[in-house]
């Protein structure tokens, strides 16, 4: 699919928008050490996401097995959290104005991957 969507500069697209949110986001924004500085976590983000769909493996010569659950570990990924991540990306997703099976099919991936990470119902 990396290919038929437009590789790299679609992914990096799709990045760059929802990290637009992520910028102003209370709850999203301070899981971020390096914030305001997010280019960092844009160009993992767009590896991991490019090789998942097809790409370039990239970011497991450079990082490793992706390892979702225990990288987020860390931080307190509730419902909260993820309902704004899935918000933002949503937003993202929309701008690159797919056609709708490719849409359809990125969007559920990022669904279940984002109810994967929740580690936790406090508040």
């Amino acid at each position: 699919m990396w290919e038929l969507i437009g590789g790299r500069a679609t992914f990096e697209k799709l990045v760059r928008e929802f990290y637009v949110g992520v910028a102003t986001d209370e709850v999203l924004l301070p899981m971020y050490p390096e914030q305001p500085d997010l280019e960092g976590a844009i160009q993992r983000l767009t590896g991991f996401l490019e090789q998942y769909w097809g790409g370039p493996n990239t970011y497991s010569q450079e990082r490793g097995h992706p390892r979702l659950r225990q990288r987020h570990m860390p931080f307190k990924v509730n419902p909260d959290a993820r309902d704004r991540w899935l918000h933002h990306m949503r937003v993202a997703l929309d701008t690159l104005e797919l056609p709708p099976l490719y849409d359809a099919e990125i969007w559920a991936y990022l669904d279940r991957a984002a109810h994967a990470m929740v580690n936790t119902f406090e508040e």
